[in-house]
């Protein structure tokens, strides 16, 4: 292996939609293979997103992408879900990291040392990777689910409560992927009186 000091960047995609599972990612970089262009995922194109996926699957030394289901979100709510995604995450990584660090300011519950930082995807580039990572993987799945119930327009959305996605929701009723405790969801169920 290497006698680097492993650390993992942690983060999410998928807290704020109406729909979909929330995912989260894992990665160790390798200090001797650096990566260009890593920033917060929400600042770059879906087409720097894809290409840098690529680029972090093939040369960071371990990555692992997780996920918490729609169910768990609604079950547990979406911050413990982002919490269970991460704890997934870090657990599917082929080594054990010395240090996690996370982007925000909560960490999920781990067995290993760990630090929260606000603003890391765009100050850590193992953060930065790990957002492009759980994003990248997030719109797939958005994707297949557009192919799934193509009357609600995934594909444009991605499941954030935009005008177009509230407009279909109102009137099509939620699908199996709607988050039924999000309030515009559970309004269309006619559950928030």
């Amino acid at each position: 292996m290497t006698d680097q000091v492993l650390i993992a960047g942690v983060d999410e995609a998928g807290r704020g939609p109406l729909a979909g599972d929330v995912y989260a990612a894992a990665v160790i970089l390798d200090a001797n293979a650096p990566i260009e262009g890593l920033t917060d995922s929400k600042k770059l194109s879906e087409r720097q997103r894809n290409k840098l996926a690529l680029l972090i699957r093939e040369h960071a030394l371990a990555w692992s992408i997780a996920k918490a289901s729609v169910q768990e979100i609604d079950e547990y709510n979406i911050l413990q879900a982002t919490m269970l995604a991460m704890q997934r995450a870090v657990d599917g990584l082929s080594y054990s990291p010395t240090e996690v660090i996370v982007d925000g300011n909560r960490l999920p519950k781990l067995n290993l040392p760990a630090r929260a930082i606000v603003k890391g995807d765009l100050t850590e580039p193992a953060i930065s990777a790990a957002s492009i990572l759980a994003k990248t993987a997030r719109d797939a799945s958005l994707a297949a689910l557009h192919q799934q119930f193509p009357e609600y327009a995934f594909d444009q959305h991605k499941g954030y409560g935009t005008a177009l996605h509230l407009a279909r929701l109102r009137q099509y009723g939620p699908c199996p992927a709607h988050r039924r405790s999000f309030a515009p969801v559970r309004a269309c169920l006619g559950q928030d009186q």
